[in-house]
């Protein structure tokens, strides 16, 4: 049963404005996971350097960058990382570009037995609600496998229904509140499963040290 966590980093800046990579990879450590999807891993300008040292990742974790990065000093693209457990082949990568007026992007891998989906969408309701659809519709073109989709939906809806495009493949899930991480009080961090998929248990991963690591608290599950 693998387990999976998905978290916004805002680029390794926690709550006292410090840029504290340690601290990120401590929560993931904690977590424990297989899968993860990482959002703003990347600086925004600039070379795009990653906020998280490659080095420091090897010694701090049991967790591998998927190689998804178009610049030198990126792990991501358009900020999304996707980290598998040490050793996990990875049999073929995808990246999209999502249209809106915000730079937004995706990030696809699949595993043997699993398509994994990294993303963070855009803040406007009509930009999220186009990404979705050119997310499911680049899917639906791709040979089947099971599929999960997991990161920052930037959805404030408890409904999901500017996230309607996905209904037709995907089961939503939202754990629970994990933003904003000084108080949460929306679940904006969701996973979204294909049929063939199980969640057999999910939450926020909150403690004092997810709290300070940034402005979203991850969230985990648990799926079979």
């Amino acid at each position: 049963m693998p387990r999976v966590a998905s978290y916004n980093i805002r680029k390794s800046v926690g709550r006292d404005y410090r840029r504290d990579p340690a601290r990120v990879l401590k929560v993931l450590a904690a977590i424990d996971p297989d899968i993860v999807a990482l959002q703003e891993v990347d600086r925004r300008f600039g070379r795009r350097a990653s906020s998280i040292p490659r080095a420091l990742l090897a010694e701090k974790t049991d967790l591998e960058i998927v190689d998804l990065a178009q610049r030198p000093e990126s792990i991501g693209w358009h900020g999304n990382a996707i980290l598998l457990r040490r050793g996990t082949e990875v049999q073929d990568i995808h990246t999209l570009t999502l249209q809106g007026l915000e730079p937004r992007g995706a990030v696809v891998v699949d595993l043997e037995n699993l398509r994994v989906v990294g993303v963070h969408l855009a803040l406007l309701r009509r930009a999220r609600q186009s990404q979705v659809a050119q997310i499911a519709s680049f899917l639906a073109r791709l040979p089947h496998k099971p599929t999960l989709i997991m990161g920052d939906f930037n959805e404030w809806s408890r409904q999901g229904r500017n996230l309607s495009a996905l209904d037709a493949q995907f089961n939503l899930h939202t754990p629970g509140h994990s933003f904003p991480s000084v108080k949460p009080m929306v679940g904006l961090d969701k996973i979204a499963l294909s049929d063939e998929l199980t969640l057999a248990d999910a939450g926020v991963y909150s403690c004092p040290a997810a709290r300070d690591a940034s402005d979203h608290m991850p969230i985990w599950a648990d799926i079979t």
